[in-house]
């Protein structure tokens, strides 16, 4: 996706560069996910969650998780093109967090420039953020594999032409945050994802975000 200018500011910050993970970051689809697991699981061949599990596993890194699912590694990619898919065909009811496209456009107008580093489509992804906050974006990477996302934010820095040292990635895994350092960015944990605020604070995020309206801190206080 070509860059696009991001408007002036006078305001002095730390980051000049936010770079949002989609699912759980957000995009509200854990419901969904949850939904979906155990179809896919028998789709798959790999284990079901049991719903008094769910709680538990959120406080579990995603390598954890595939271990007790018992799904291989290289059965990934496939499991995720099929998620991806569900959500094309069934999920049209997903949407942002109640506030997040409105911090984007804060973000935007306070002169950050945005990006997206997401395992789902461009399609879904596209339709869930709406076209106003699509066109916000400067760089958009769509389909990186759940533990290929730093090469795709590296990508990003290059696209942009922004320093590590002064972009962010806005996540809620531990995958998002082993990311983020592999690209020698910053990290910001968002409380309100797949994985629990605990699990996440170990990760040490350089930023923790407990309500989607301290997305607009990422601009500076």
């Amino acid at each position: 996706m070509a860059s696009i200018p991001a408007p002036s500011s006078p305001r002095a910050r730390r980051y000049d560069l936010a770079v949002f993970d989609l699912d759980g970051t957000l995009a509200d689809s854990f419901g969904f996910f949850i939904a979906n697991h155990n179809r896919l699981a028998q789709r798959h061949r790999f284990a079901a969650i049991a719903e008094h599990e769910v709680e538990m596993l959120r406080g579990w890194s995603p390598r954890q998780i595939m271990r007790h699912t018992r799904l291989p590694a290289w059965r990934l990619p496939l499991v995720a093109r099929d998620f991806r898919r569900l959500m094309r065909d069934e999920g049209q009811a997903i949407t942002c967090f109640p506030g997040a496209r409105e911090a984007l456009h804060q973000l935007h107008a306070l002169g950050m420039r945005l990006a997206l580093v997401t395992s789902n489509s461009a399609e879904n992804s596209r339709r869930i953020l709406g076209e106003d906050c699509w066109t916000l974006l400067a760089h958009v990477e769509c389909g990186a594999s759940l533990f290929g996302k730093a090469r795709r934010l590296r990508r990003v820095l290059a696209r942009t032409g922004v320093p590590a040292s002064r972009a962010i990635y806005v996540g809620d895994q531990a995958s998002d945050a082993e990311a983020a350092r592999q690209a020698g960015m910053a990290f910001a944990a968002v409380a309100w994802g797949y994985a629990t605020a605990a699990s996440l604070q170990a990760c040490q995020p350089q930023a923790y975000l407990a309500e989607v309206s301290d997305l607009r801190r990422l601009a500076g206080d």
